[in-house]
C-alpha cells in the first residue's frame, strides 16, 4: 500500500443509543459514563476504537495488512517477536552526517557484517541483520580494543562515531521492526502504540488518526434495571431462584465526538487511501456488527468530513496546504450545529428552537451544516 494519504481530515460522527450502555464506567457500578457537572453522558476514545478494531478484524480476518495488534486475548509481545522475525535478513542503511564521513571512510575494522557505502546520494553505514547478535559482539570488542588504543593517546575510533553505531545497532533496529508493524497490523499504521518494553522491542509510535472522547448533546438520566432469574443455580439452594441481575441504561442519548487525521504522521505509518476508506466503513457500520444484550440500540448517524484539499495556484504550494490544513480544526467543527427540532427558526442557516419532552429518537434532533461558512481549501463530505 504505497498510496499515504496527502490530505488532512477532521470529522464529526454522531451515534446515538436507545434503552442501552454505551459505555459502562467500572469505577461506577458499569453504570454509563457521566460528566457529573453537566450531567452529559461521555463515552472514551479507547472504546470506539475498540469497535473499529473489532470491524476491521471481522471483514479482514485477521490477516495481513489488516492484522489487529491490540486484539481480544492476543500477546503483545509475541507481536514484536514476529517483527524481529520479519526483519532478520533485511538490511539497514544510516546516513552518515558530514563531520563524520571522513572518519567512517578510513575506518578499516569494520566488522562483518557492517559496511560504508559511497552509494547513493549521501554516505552511510550499512548493516545486515542477519547474524546481528555476532556482529553486536564483534562491535563490543571493538570498543573494548578502543578502550586499550585509548590510553595509548591513540584514538581508534571517536565517541561520536561510536554513538552513532550504537544508534545503528538500537534505535535503527527499533525503527525497523516499527515498520514491519505499521506494515502488517492496522491499527497500529492507524493508531499508534507503544512497543517500547520488553527485549524484542519496536518502539514508540505516534498514528495519524486520533479521537477525542464522544459527549452527549443533552444531559442523559442513567437507569438501574433489576432483573430476576426464574431458574437456582444449585440443588443445594433452591430459594436462589429469584436472586437476579442489575443492567444499567441510558433511555436515549445522541452522542458527538471529533476525529483528527493528519498527513504528515500518516506518512510515517504508511496509513493510505485504502485504510482510510476501511476508516470511514468502520464507522458506519461498526455498531450493526457490535450486538450485545447491553447496547443493541447502537447506530451510526452522521459523519461529516472536512478534508484540507488547498487554495494556491502553484501546486507544490497547494500539496503542501492538502497536508497543512487550511483552517483551524475547531472553526470547522463549529460549522455543525445541534438542536432539539421544534419550532425551527432560521438565524443565517443555524437551527434554533426548545422543546419540552426528553428526546427519545434522532428525528428529535437537527443537525445543521453551515456550508457556506466552509473556510476555502476545505471541502465538507457527508459520508452519512
Amino acid at each position: 500500500m504505497n498510496n499515504v494519504i496527502k490530505n488532512r481530515y477532521e470529522f464529526v460522527y454522531l451515534f446515538d443509543v436507545k434503552n442501552g450502555n454505551p459505555n459502562g464506567d467500572p469505577d461506577a457500578g458499569n453504570a454509563p459514563r457521566q460528566d457529573y457537572e453537566t450531567g452529559k453522558g461521555l463515552v472514551t476514545d479507547v472504546c470506539l476504537k475498540r469497535k473499529i478494531r473489532n470491524y476491521v478484524d471481522i471483514t479482514k480476518n485477521n490477516q495481513a495488512p489488516y492484522e489487529i495488534h491490540v486484539r481480544e486475548g492476543a500477546f503483545l509481545s509475541e507481536h514484536h517477536k514476529r517483527a524481529h522475525l520479519g526483519i532478520e535478513n533485511e538490511t539497514i542503511r544510516m546516513i552518515i552526517p558530514e563531520d563524520l564521513v571522513d572518519e567512517f571512510k578510513t575506518f578499516e575494522a569494520y566488522p562483518d557484517g557492517i559496511i560504508f557505502s559511497h552509494k547513493g546520494e549521501h554516505p552511510c553505514l550499512v548493516l545486515s541483520l542477519a547474524g546481528l547478535e555476532e556482529t553486536e559482539k564483534k562491535v563490543k570488542d571493538l570498543k573494548e580494543k578502543s578502550k586499550k588504543e585509548d590510553t595509548e593517546n591513540r584514538k581508534l575510533i571517536s565517541s561520536a562515531a561510536k554513538a552513532k553505531l550504537r544508534e545503528l545497532f538500537v534505535d535503527s533496529k527499533e525503527k525497523k521492526a516499527a515498520q514491519w508493524m505499521c506494515k502488517n497490523f492496522f491499527d497500529v499504521r492507524t493508531f499508534g502504540a507503544v512497543m517500547s518494553t520488553g527485549d524484542m522491542r519496536c518502539g514508540q509510535i505516534r498514528g495519524p488518526v486520533q479521537f477525542g472522547f464522544a459527549e452527549s448533546v443533552d444531559s442523559i438520566v442513567g437507569k438501574e434495571i433489576p432483573m430476576s432469574r426464574t431458574a437456582a443455580v444449585s440443588v443445594d439452594k433452591p430459594e436462589d431462584k429469584g436472586l437476579g441481575a442489575r443492567k444499567s441504561i441510558v433511555p436515549y442519548g445522541l452522542y458527538r465526538v471529533h476525529g483528527y487525521i493528519s498527513a504528515h504522521l500518516a506518512s510515517q505509518t504508511n496509513f493510505a487511501e485504502d485504510d482510510l476508506e476501511m476508516l470511514w466503513s468502520a464507522l458506519i457500520n461498526m455498531f450493526d456488527q457490535d450486538p450485545s444484550a447491553a447496547r443493541t440500540g447502537m447506530h451510526a448517524q452522521k459523519l461529516i468530513v472536512f478534508k484540507h484539499v488547498g487554495t494556491d495556484d502553484n501546486e507544490k504550494q497547494k500539496i503542501e496546504q492538502a497536508k497543512l490544513g487550511c483552517a483551524p480544526a475547531h472553526k470547522l467543527f463549529d460549522l455543525v450545529t445541534i438542536k432539539r427540532r421544534a419550532e425551527k427558526e432560521e438565524d443565517r442557516g443555524e437551527c434554533s428552537g426548545t422543546a419540552e419532552k426528553p428526546a427519545r429518537s434522532f428525528q428529535d434532533y437537527e443537525v445543521c451544516i453551515v456550508k457556506d461558512a466552509c473556510p476555502d481549501g476545505v471541502e465538507i463530505i457527508e459520508k452519512l
